[in-house]
């Protein structure tokens, strides 16, 4: 097992390993505490891992309580988030008791939106079950539902007290949700780690658990600098400008990691176009992602695209924070106009055939 301390405005580990699940209410017990856990998972992952969650609270004398939503972005919505708020207050939960999250990133934002609002703030652990949600979204402390108008529009920085993260739940993925991590593992690749990126010439599956830790300890680093967001931690947005605008035109029907895979495609040939990064660098994002079965094109036309992205949360001020690939391993932050933003997404999709 992997250990990999969070020191931010809340101390806690991230557990990485196989087999975690039926000793998780010890691990619970020794963080977070209370006598009461609420478990908030989705349809499938309830069916496949919620038992022996709660088995094993109950082993160290939790009082435990299940909230069930479908699975799908499409749940993470106002209507379940008070729902949920609403289970917490009639099943009498207090501040010392424990919200679980336990799911994928879906799960993982729905319900540490609701925990970090109930009562204004219970402790909550994370239980991630896709590989996505491992190597990013259970970490860091962003929880959120969409908008009408948007993803992630209403949200809290709340850092969990806790994250388990026992990988032998993603031998149960599809090859989608294995690939939409992938896409998540290439954004950290390029945007710190070339190791790490040239490791996903392989398959994932033969070394999750070096896999995780890196990513997790990348933005471990970034949190602990920047954790609400005001500027370093936006490099961790690489892909997800463009990304958000494609789940958002979709209706959410493209998953996320395969919209940011879209993005980042995107990101990189806007790039090249402009100067900012090498063909190289161009090439070897394009092509990566294309060996992982992700999108390196992007379906939707630019005005479209540009009208979904104003409604981005990283714009303010009639400018918008982007994320340039200067090589693989090394990215930074540019301001850019609005303007701007449009021609960059211009460019982005033009010429999508190739590279």
């Amino acid at each position: 097992m992997t250990n990999v301390r969070v020191e931010a405005s809340k101390r806690y580990d991230i557990l990485i390993g196989r087999g975690l699940l039926e000793n998780s209410g010890k691990h619970v017990r020794s963080a977070a505490g209370g006598e009461k856990a609420a478990v908030i998972t989705d349809d499938v992952v309830d069916r496949l891992y919620a038992h022996t969650v709660v088995k094993s609270l109950q082993a160290e004398g939790m009082k435990t309580s299940r909230f069930v939503i479908s699975h799908g972005e499409k749940s993470k919505n106002a209507v379940n988030f008070i729902a949920m708020l609403n289970f917490l207050a009639e099943n009498g939960f207090t501040r010392k008791d424990t919200v679980i999250a336990l799911g994928g990133g879906v799960v993982g934002d729905i319900a540490g939106f609701a925990a970090a609002t109930y009562m204004r703030g219970i402790n909550l652990v994370q239980i991630p079950t896709t590989l996505l949600s491992a190597v990013d979204s259970s970490v860091g402390g962003k929880t959120a539902i969409d908008l009408d108008t948007g993803k992630n529009l209403a949200g809290a920085f709340y850092q969990p007290g806790l994250v388990i993260c026992d990988y032998s739940t993603l031998d149960t993925l599809s090859g989608e949700l294995i690939s939409a991590g992938c896409a998540e593992i290439i954004k950290y690749g390029v945007i710190a780690d070339s190791e790490l990126f040239s490791m996903l010439k392989q398959p994932v599956q033969e070394n999750y658990e070096e896999i995780i830790a890196r990513c997790v300890s990348i933005k471990r680093d970034i949190v602990c600098e920047d954790e609400r967001d005001e500027g370093k931690r936006n490099i961790l947005n690489f892909g997800h400008t463009i990304g958000h605008a494609v789940e958002l035109c979709s209706g959410y029907e493209i998953p996320h990691g395969f919209a940011v895979a879209a993005g980042m495609a995107a990101m990189a040939r806007a790039s090249f176009k402009l100067g900012l990064c090498t063909k190289a660098c161009r090439d070897g994002i394009i092509d990566m992602i294309r060996l992982h079965g992700l999108p390196a094109e992007v379906k939707f036309g630019a005005e479209e695209l540009f009208k979904a992205a104003l409604s981005d949360k990283k714009g303010g001020g009639g400018t918008i924070t982007i994320i340039v690939p200067r090589e693989i391993g090394r990215s930074e932050l540019r301001q850019v106009t609005m303007a701007e933003l449009k021609e960059i997404i211009a460019l982005g999709i033009a010429e999508q055939g190739g590279a």
